[in-house]
């Protein structure tokens, strides 16, 4: 996603510093749904383990996150194409819808901190 992408898109929040604190910033500003998981999440993975091996992890799952939910209308069209593969009885098709959604979540996640 490209910072002419964003912009094309309104008023979608910038990407954070690459860090936990600066993500957990921005998520409890512009998308604070998301805040109660991270927080759990960030809690049963490092602060109760006292292990730093998971946080490249948990930041790849949690940006990728963060990057999908501040932009509204793309979060609408990723959640609508799983919905529809969930409906699907064609596996061909569902395989399709699965595809395209999974690609929007991944270009979604390529974001870089101020796009």
């Amino acid at each position: 996603m490209t910072a002419s992408t964003v912009g094309m898109r309104g008023s979608v929040p910038p990407m954070p510093e690459r860090t936990p604190k600066a993500l957990r910033a921005a998520i409890a500003q512009h998308t604070p749904k998301l805040l109660p998981d991270f927080d759990r999440n960030w809690r049963e993975k490092i602060a109760e383990t006292y292990d730093l091996a998971p946080v490249p992890a948990f930041m790849a799952r949690w940006w990728a996150e963060f990057a999908l939910a501040r932009d509204p209308r793309l979060e609408s069209e990723v959640h609508r194409l799983e919905d529809e593969a969930a409906a699907a009885t064609d596996n061909a098709h569902a395989k399709s819808l699965v595809e395209q959604a999974g690609r929007l979540r991944r270009e979604a996640s390529k974001a870089e901190p101020g796009q």
